[in-house]
């Protein structure tokens, strides 16, 4: 089971390839994902694109020892990436995994039972604007508990921080249950003891189906993993988990430890014939 479980980050500020290596990972992609990743004007996030996609053929190739021009891989209506298979004789029915990228850094965690959401955030300093008039943009989208705790925060770099760090764990709670949009996030109140220890209220009820781990990495970027029980997947999305029964009265798997990520080059997500000896 723990061969399904995940955590990897590329930093692609690190990764400055030439037009030709550009062009050759892109060929051993898809020819379908192509579109999504050609469509930026900025080669800054034609990288995020590509390095997004190539995390998600790596790990299902590291995971399942599937060749990657036989990986399926679509997204449902909201967005939320999923491995197509026929579904017999598939080792992790409820294997789910999910994408995000800001800044510096492009994350992917996977989980062979847990429903699974990700999220990335940069601390961006606005710049017409104070740090207060800027996060007033979104008060709409948090509780009053939250926004006290944010606007209390200190500094006006404490403050920003601290909204971030909400702004990530809503949108990773939001990313695993595929309701995008349409879920609205002041229906959810997260509380925390200097962000361990993370829980979430959903309509003012205490949710035990749900943990969180956000992580810092340099240069101020934070990065959360939101992991639910597969009865909570509020859309029923048979396509991102198969079997919400499949655990029954056994423990929750997504109270199971998180574990940290892994710091990866774009060489290491390359199958191992597509690598420099």
């Amino acid at each position: 089971m723990e061969r399904g479980i995940k955590r990897w980050v590329v930093n692609i500020s690190q990764w400055n390839p030439t037009q030709y290596e550009f062009s050759f990972i892109l060929s051993i992609l898809p020819l379908h994902e192509h579109s999504s990743i050609t469509r930026y004007v900025k080669f800054e996030d034609r990288k995020r694109a590509i390095v997004s996609r190539l995390l998600q053929y790596a790990l299902v190739h590291e995971v399942f020892k599937v060749p990657f021009d036989e990986i399926r891989i679509k997204r449902t209506i909201e967005g939320k990436p999923y491995l197509e298979t026929d579904g017999e004789n598939m080792e992790f029915p409820n294997f789910n995994f999910n994408v995000s990228h800001h800044g510096d850094y492009v994350a992917i965690a996977s989980e062979p039972q847990s429903n699974v959401g990700i999220d990335m955030v940069s601390l961006v300093i606005p710049k017409r604007e104070t740090a207060l008039k800027f996060i007033k943009n979104f008060s709409s989208y948090l509780t009053t508990f939250e926004w006290d705790n944010i606007v209390n925060a200190g500094t006006c770099s404490e403050i920003l921080e601290e909204f971030y760090r909400y702004w990530c764990v809503k949108e990773a709670f939001v990313k695993a249950t595929g309701d995008g949009l349409g879920f609205k996030l002041d229906r959810l109140e997260f509380h925390h003891t200097n962000w361990t220890n993370i829980f979430v209220k959903i309509d003012g009820e205490i949710s035990r189906e749900w943990t969180f781990l956000i992580s810092e990495l340099p240069k101020s970027h934070w990065v959360c993993v939101a992991k639910g029980h597969p009865k909570s997947d509020i859309k029923n999305n048979t396509k991102t988990l198969q079997l919400t029964e499949l655990l029954g009265e056994q423990e929750n798997p997504s109270s199971m430890p998180h574990p940290s990520f892994v710091l990866l080059s774009v060489e290491e997500l390359l199958p191992v014939s597509f690598r420099v000896s």
